[in-house]
């Protein structure tokens, strides 16, 4: 005959495989949750929140669960912010029906400067290689556009950017207009790899479907050359994304709002 003891201990151990088996599940979701990133970065954040809420947190559950069973575990901190409070305003709501006329000299050698609440983060950009994107963000920076307005993602695994640029910090947020995707045969973009300080735009997995948001690189990540390449950080903005990286994301499953208060005080670009 079995005993009260015997039989706790036989549905603890049942418990717990089935905990394993839920964890289990729960890594192949995360690896086919960064095949998917690496695929399409786009500018819906909506759907990878959603992917989470069904799939990596619920193993993150599990092994507080798990942990609390068979060992203590101790709680993570959340990790310090390196950056400083924003500036004092808020971003605009201003759209506009048409892509803006050219108004910049192809030949000429613009600077986009980023003054974030993290530090200043100067990008070249390739005026004559994307045309379309660096008269549009010239346009949305003399505008205001970009002031006050959060990096509402940090992805650390699978690929490695921060993306910016939508005033709503939803995810969802742009100009009101598209531009052409440009310069996808980039000569730094070599078997599918997006080198560090690339800044490339963001879309929504269809042709021409840029707006306003951006993603800065910093670390080598593999994607398919979809998304217009259109500036190089420098040294010193590289220095700034890396201590953003380090803070981490939110969800800690690979792809959230990042820990640090990214946020853009001020844009503007500068022809040089």
């Amino acid at each position: 005959m079995v005993s009260q003891e015997q039989r706790r201990r036989q549905l603890a151990r049942e418990k717990f495989l089935r905990q394993q088996q839920r964890r289990t599940q729960a890594r192949r979701r995360a690896r086919t949750r960064n095949a998917v990133i690496a695929s399409v970065l786009g500018v819906v954040l909506v759907g990878s929140l959603a992917l989470y809420t069904t799939g990596v947190l619920e193993g993150d559950d599990d092994r507080a669960e798990a942990g609390a069973e068979v060992t203590p575990s101790a709680s993570a901190s959340k990790p310090e912010d390196p950056c400083e409070k924003p500036a004092a305003g808020k971003a605009t709501s201003k759209t506009w029906k048409k892509e803006p006329a050219m108004a910049i000299d192809k030949s000429a050698k613009y600077t986009m400067t980023l003054a974030t609440t993290c530090g200043e983060i100067d990008i070249a950009l390739k005026a004559s290689a994307a045309p379309h994107t660096v008269n549009s963000f010239h346009f949305l920076a003399g505008k205001g556009f970009f002031d006050h307005t959060k990096c509402h993602r940090l992805t650390t695994s699978g690929i490695y950017v921060l993306q910016c640029g939508d005033p709503t910090g939803s995810g969802s947020g742009g100009p009101g207009y598209t531009i052409p995707d440009e310069n996808l045969k980039d000569e730094s973009l070599k078997d599918n790899v997006y080198p560090a300080g690339t800044v490339a735009m963001a879309n929504t997995g269809q042709k021409n479907s840029g707006g306003s948001q951006f993603f800065l690189v910093y670390q080598d990540s593999q994607l398919p050359p979809s998304y217009t390449p259109f500036g190089t950080v420098s040294d010193a903005g590289m220095k700034v994304l890396k201590k953003i990286a380090a803070a981490g994301e939110s969800t800690g499953a690979g792809d959230g709002a990042p820990n640090a208060t990214v946020v853009i005080d001020k844009a503007t670009v500068t022809e040089s």
